[in-house]
């Protein structure tokens, strides 16, 4: 009996960080319905303008249990050996880029605000953990779900989606630079980016979703 509660514990641990997963996702749907971060565009303004408004503590809340959630979920499949090396590395370059954000607020650029050392840090992270996620996934299918192809080729359309978000924004980075303009205008950029982020979530909560127990 104490054999079989101890197999059980880390798929409880893995469940438990897709539920911290699923409600910081949560946390960052309520600001976009609330007051008064109901005002900020979800199409053109990214996620990390609810850190500039009264509504802080909950956009430091919701990034704060997505990263508690990646840490458990990741450390999980670590200590069951089906988490390469090189994953475990870009899931922890993640979840650190996550605490930066929360650390280092977005620069409000809307009151004139100077990029300091902190907007710098804010961005550098973001971009850091936007791409770290779906490496980490992607390169983790195979090990993760050796016996299980569907679950690995699910896992890495995810992976292969958020990049793709991903590829939008360069893309108008790439246009804006020979055609001129701001290339956060020539996309959605808030919707871009919240796609991106619900892709690479439901991403790491497929990679760590326990597998089914074969009686």
């Amino acid at each position: 009996m104490t054999a079989l509660a101890q197999d059980r514990r880390p798929d409880r641990l893995a469940i438990a960080g897709i539920v911290a997963l699923g409600l910081g996702a949560v946390g960052v749907l309520v600001l976009g319905l609330v007051p008064p971060t109901d005002q900020i565009s979800v199409t053109r303004r990214t996620i990390s303008e609810y850190g500039l408004s009264e509504n802080k503590w909950v956009f430091d809340l919701a990034v704060v249990l997505v990263a508690l959630g990646s840490a458990v979920s990741l450390a999980v499949l670590r200590l069951q050996r089906r988490l390469p090396t090189v994953s475990a590395i870009f899931g922890g370059l993640w979840t650190i880029g996550l605490l930066v954000i929360v650390a280092f607020p977005k620069t409000d650029w809307a009151a004139g605000a100077d990029s300091g050392a902190g907007g710098t840090l804010h961005r550098a992270a973001s971009v850091l953990a936007f791409v770290c996620l779906p490496l980490a996934v992607l390169l983790a299918a195979r090990t993760t779900f050796p016996h299980s192809p569907r679950r690995r080729f699910a896992a890495r359309l995810l992976a292969v989606l958020s990049l793709a978000w991903f590829a939008i924004i360069l893309g108008a980075i790439a246009v804006a630079a020979t055609a001129g303009g701001r290339w956060w205008e020539i996309i959605p950029l808030g919707l871009v980016e919240r796609g991106m982020a619900l892709t690479e979530l439901v991403a790491l909560a497929a990679l760590a979703a326990p597998a089914r127990q074969r009686g």
